[in-house]
């Protein structure tokens, strides 16, 4: 009886014992599998930012170099010759624009200031300090004003004219070179229409050395006489950009110097009053 009751013990101890580990077992494998997904979608989440970023250089790079290539490419089929005179066309318009757009800016001055700085100095019966000032003030403006001190004694209407004639000459050079912009935006789709010409003009002594008209020979002289047209006209819009910039900075330095020759005519007239009687 007791080995009996001894076995049955022992069955149940290890049927308990065989659960208990399969259990456990069933337990640890979906905990691992789980690990494992985590370990993998942490190996993922930390290599796709970098795939990601190498991906979009790739294509980043890659949109440079096809922009780069397209233009090469368009230049070279649009005939070398034609689209060589455009772009020396734009490369002198721009060099043009770029002078006057310095210049310009660099005679731009605080005239307020200037004409100030005058009217107290003739307050104080310092003429020659007054023509310092112009002197070594830059611009059109402090020239037409020395011009103008240089004669104060002379009467105002010598003064007058001696400044209605130099502010002439100092408009006309404000206007220097931009006859030769208004050439190239001119010269730029000109060139580009002559490209059209020619282009069409090949299409055709093609058809007729072909002896038929097929849409690839067409195709190629309709390319290459569009191509020159499109840069033709773009060069033009940018020139024509910078043009009318330099025209608003001109007018804007004539009326400067129109206000600034009215005060100092003033300023001049005051003087004779105090000190001439």
């Amino acid at each position: 009886m007791k080995k009996v009751f001894a076995f049955v013990a022992m069955m149940g101890l290890l049927t308990f014992g065989v659960n208990q580990t399969i259990n456990a077992q069933e337990t640890e494998a979906p905990a691992v599998e789980e690990v494992a997904q985590e370990d993998s979608a942490a190996v993922d989440s930390i290599a796709a930012p970098e795939t990601v970023e190498a991906e979009a250089a790739e294509v980043d790079e890659e949109e440079g170099q096809g922009l780069h290539k397209t233009i090469k490419i368009k230049f070279i089929e649009g005939s070398a010759g034609f689209m060589s005179l455009v772009a020396i066309a734009m490369i002198f318009g721009l060099a043009l624009c770029i002078e006057r757009i310095i210049f310009l800016s660099l005679s731009e001055i605080n005239s307020k200031k200037l004409l100030e700085d005058i009217q107290a100095a003739l307050e104080n019966g310092d003429v020659e300090g007054a023509k310092s000032i112009c002197r070594e003030t830059r611009g059109p403006v402090a020239s037409i004003c020395y011009q103008g001190m240089m004669r104060i004694d002379e009467g105002l209407d010598v003064v007058e004219r001696s400044v209605v004639s130099y502010g002439s000459v100092q408009a006309s050079n404000l206007e220097k070179n931009l006859s030769w912009i208004t050439l190239f935006i001119a010269m730029s789709p000109s060139l580009g229409f002559l490209g059209t010409v020619i282009g069409m003009v090949q299409a055709f002594d093609d058809i007729q050395k072909a002896g038929d008209i097929s849409p690839n020979v067409v195709a190629g002289g309709m390319k290459v006489a569009l191509i020159t047209t499109i840069f033709g006209i773009i060069v033009a819009l940018i020139l024509q950009v910078f043009y009318n910039y330099i025209l608003s900075k001109v007018e804007a330095l004539n009326t400067d110097m129109e206000d600034s020759s009215v005060t100092l005519l003033d300023i001049i007239m005051k003087y004779n009053l105090k000190f001439k009687k």
